[in-house]
């Protein structure tokens, strides 16, 4: 195998056929010793958070592919914490995608003039450029466009692909009596061009609560997956 990217989270590994293994770390995203799925830092390091992270992104992967939701996946080995998937292409250095249901995190920071905390979202979908030095800022449709990133129509494919996949994880958490405030998402070309989700869907890029109190990531897989 050979090492592409060392990632916060996960390690990428090119395979000797073509397709690409992913490698599930301990280490989750956050600040000062704080979960924060919105965060560009790694915060700490939870025992059995790669593999409790690969149980959930294969549960939500499998749901996509039974919807014909095009993703990357296609298989993963719990017990080694790796999921085999296939090569994409990212836009320009990596977006990653939130899909907001409710005024929390760095929405709220940002617009807390204008709502309060937990104030219902209509599936609100946000972009920012995945840039630690710059703090992963938000950007529009037009200026993705024009800095050549993406054009107005896989915007277009890039929104309704996240509001789909979003409401397919919020209903099966509804069905277990939990609530999806928001979630990350990342997506990138497939070696035809077409969009397709990339790299995981699992309690450490979700904020859920349930009954009004917060779900740690660990804590969500075993509710999801009792």
């Amino acid at each position: 195998m050979e090492l592409v990217y060392k990632g916060k989270t996960k390690d990428v590994y090119k395979l000797e056929d073509g397709n690409v293994l992913l490698t599930f770390k301990d280490d989750v995203t956050g600040e000062d010793g704080v979960f924060d799925p919105g965060a560009n830092t790694v915060g700490l390091t939870i025992e059995g958070a790669g593999q409790s992270g690969l149980r959930m992104t294969k549960f939500f992967f499998e749901k996509l592919a039974d919807r014909g939701i095009p993703t990357h996946y296609i298989d993963a080995n719990i017990e080694n914490a790796t999921m085999t998937v296939k090569p994409a292409t990212v836009f320009g250095k990596g977006l990653e995608v939130i899909c907001r249901f409710r005024a929390v995190g760095s929405f709220l920071r940002r617009y807390g003039a204008y709502c309060e905390e937990g104030q219902p979202l209509d599936a609100f979908v946000e972009v920012t450029i995945k840039d630690d030095d710059r703090n992963d800022p938000p950007i529009t449709k037009d200026a993705l466009a024009q800095l050549g990133i993406l054009t107005k129509d896989e915007y277009d494919v890039l929104e309704k692909l996240t509001k789909d996949i979003s409401t397919v994880v919020k209903e099966e958490l509804a069905a277990k009596g939990l609530e999806l405030y928001d979630i990350k998402l990342e997506f990138g070309r497939d070696p035809k061009g077409d969009i397709m989700l990339i790299d995981e869907i699992s309690g450490g890029n979700m904020r859920v609560y349930q009954d009004g109190e917060y779900v740690a990531p660990l804590d969500l897989e075993k509710l999801v997956l009792a």
